[in-house]
């Protein structure tokens, strides 16, 4: 009988019928440790194995809900047209004629639209870059959106059991963490983590880490919060791969509250099936590719290498080959593995589209959704999410799936059932992944988001040129 169980157990593959397997196999060995001497080896063997096959029963993985997420939308005094940035560039004087024009030339191919945001600083003139005024945009983003998201929520501060924080290039001290902690009187044990320099890409790094500790901490929630900071980072000098981040980033933000508690699942909207990081920085070439340096007269700024989107290319390569077993229908799993089997000819690109309803790949530029859309296949629907959230907010770092994720909610694409994949590529190199599945339909009356008030005038055609880089 028990060998019969254990060939049983061999051949399980569904998580109903292992379950099955173990409670069989527990009840066997309940019934020979009943029937033994407690002093005999074997009656020890078999206690170890039925305590053992208990924990493995009950330890299960615990479930992370997304119970729901606000995107920051800056007041209209703060929109950039071409016109306004090309004039303030030109005032500050910073720039030679050149320069100026290959900004501009950038800004008409970049995939950026008339409405996108800078902070206030930048329109001063003269230009006068510093910490208070950063601190100012911080927490104009954050605090914001933190309000929104418990407000909606319902949430009280006190019941928030970490808070995370991702940004980039903006790390005062105390914290962005701490000053959240400070700004709604978090408890004492709050746990907390402020996460830098890691790119576009931080924003799923901060959701994968929440799950990790929501396995931990039971019955609370995680607040997450991502955004970039501008103040400070406006380049100001004559690089040319330094100004592409210039004609690119903008303004933005998210807060995302997450939660493990089983009663709260029925008022959430999604909940998390993966997340998978993919870190290719052991190469030089994708390491390099975005790094925050100083040009040659000593002024910092990031520089974007030509090599970006081979870079690119590459780690979203690795990312959904390992993403692929955890998502795809066994029979395009089976295509994929006889092309790499067969080593002829390009290799066999599974259409996700059979494991995914949205997609949300990261807003960086044009280029990067241009690339993303011909690697994968992916039509012009499966892509608007990204291309109206470019054109709308620009590149709003690692905010901008969320601003992707609320397109598709105020569109009403969203249904019971539907599976969202969230991409995110940052400087590293990193290219990591999200996978939610909607718990109910949202219905965008319901909702209010950055894109509320202007939803029935997308999508609106934005020309595909040649060149208009991307991060």
């Amino acid at each position: 009988m028990l060998d019969q169980l254990l060939k049983l157990g061999l051949v399980c593959t569904n998580s109903m019928y292992l379950l099955l397997f173990l409670l069989s196999t527990l009840r066997l060995a309940l019934f020979m440790c009943l029937r033994l001497n407690p002093f005999s080896t074997l009656f020890s063997s078999l206690l170890l194995f039925l305590f053992s096959t208990l924990y493995f029963i009950t330890a299960r993985p615990r479930s992370v809900y997304l119970l729901d997420f606000v995107c920051f939308k800056p007041s209209d005094a703060l929109k950039c047209p071409t016109e306004r940035f090309m004039k303030h560039s030109t005032i500050t004087g910073a720039f030679t004629e050149e320069n100026l024009a290959f900004q501009k030339k950038m800004l008409e191919r970049s995939g950026l639209g008339q409405s996108t945001y800078f902070p206030e600083v930048i329109y001063r003139v003269p230009v006068a870059l510093c910490m208070t005024d950063a601190r100012k945009e911080a927490e104009t983003v954050m605090f914001g959106v933190v309000d929104e998201v418990l407000r909606k929520t319902g949430v009280k501060p006190k019941e928030i059991g970490m808070v995370i924080v991702n940004c980039s290039l903006f790390e005062p001290t105390p914290s962005l963490s701490a000053m959240i902690i400070n700004k709604y009187k978090l408890r004492e044990d709050v746990i907390s983590y402020n996460l830098g320099g890691m790119g576009c890409s931080a924003g799923l790094i901060s959701i994968d880490l929440a799950k990790q500790l929501l396995q931990v901490h039971p019955n609370t929630y995680a607040l997450v919060v991502s955004t970039e900071n501008m103040t400070l980072h406006w380049y100001l000098g004559n690089n040319r791969s330094m100004l592409l981040t210039n004609c690119l980033f903008r303004m933005g933000g998210a807060a995302i509250l997450l939660t493990n508690r089983p009663s709260d699942r029925a008022r959430s909207k999604y909940l998390l099936l993966h997340t998978l990081r993919t870190h290719t920085g052991s190469d030089d070439l994708s390491h390099h590719c975005v790094i925050q340096d100083e040009d040659s007269t000593g002024r910092v700024g990031v520089s974007l290498s030509k090599d970006l989107m081979k870079v690119a290319g590459e780690a979203l390569k690795t990312n959904i080959t390992a993403l692929g077993p955890l998502v795809l229908p066994l029979s395009e799993q089976l295509k994929f593995a006889a092309s790499f089997v067969a080593r002829r000819g390009r290799p066999y690109v599974p259409d996700f589209k059979r494991a995914f309803e949205h997609f949300c790949v990261h807003a960086g530029g044009r280029a990067v959704l241009d690339e993303v859309e011909r690697r994968l296949g992916l039509s012009e629907w499966d892509m608007e999410p990204s291309r109206m959230t470019l054109y709308r907010f620009g590149n709003t770092s690692s905010s901008s799936l969320w601003y992707e994720l609320a397109y598709a909610e105020a569109k009403g694409r969203i249904k019971r059932g539907d599976r969202v994949w969230q991409v995110g590529f940052g400087s590293g190199f990193k290219c990591n992944s999200a996978v939610w599945q909607a718990i109910r339909t949202v219905d965008p009356a319901g909702e209010r988001s950055p894109w509320t008030d202007e939803i029935d005038s997308f999508p609106v055609d934005v020309p595909k040129v040649e060149g208009g880089g991307g991060g």
